[in-house]
Order: structure tokens, then sequence, then C-alpha cells
């Protein structure tokens, strides 16, 4: 069986969510601060939701959003572990000019 990360699970759960309430993009975009274009990345995967957006899904589809906000925290440390050099790694200098 593959290995989903947390960032996949998470994007996995949002989809389910928004099919449980039966919106549409355009009808997400309207009773969310969030426009359709934006829920459109997050819910493909090609950019990671703030908490609110998570929290607003969440509400929308009548969900308990601790184990919701839980995955979130997960993988936004995941995402942070990702975007940080491990201890040790060489820091790229910044080019001096002539």
């Amino acid at each position: 069986m593959e290995d989903i990360d947390e960032e996949q699970l998470l994007t996995e759960r949002l989809r389910c969510l928004k099919q449980r309430t039966g919106l549409s993009l355009a009808a997400l975009a309207s009773v969310t601060p969030f426009s359709k274009s934006t829920w459109h990345r997050y819910l493909s995967g090609d950019q990671f939701p703030p908490r609110s957006a998570v929290e607003s899904l969440g509400r929308l589809a009548d969900t308990d959003p601790g184990p919701l906000l839980s995955l979130w925290d997960a993988a936004s440390r995941a995402q942070s572990r990702a975007a940080t050099p491990p201890l040790g790694a060489p820091v790229p200098q910044a080019a001096v000019p002539d």
C-alpha cells in the first residue's frame, strides 16, 4: 500500500468535505472569504490551505473540527520540516556584487 503524507491526506479530506457540502466552487467562494480559484488550488493540492479555510469548510460540512485541525497541524509541521534545511547543511550565500 502506498504511503500518503499528511498534506495529501488533508487535501483528500478537504475534497470529501466539499463533496459532502454539495457546494460548487463558486458557491463555496460565495459563503467563505476565499475565491473560487483559491478553493481550486486548495482542493487540488497545488497550494497549502490556511487554517481558516480548513475551519470554514469543516463548519460548512458540519464535521467535528478536532480531527480535521489536528490533520492540518500535522500537515503544516511536515511542510515546515520540508522547507527547513537539515542541521549542518550548507546555507547558500547571497551573491555579492563586485
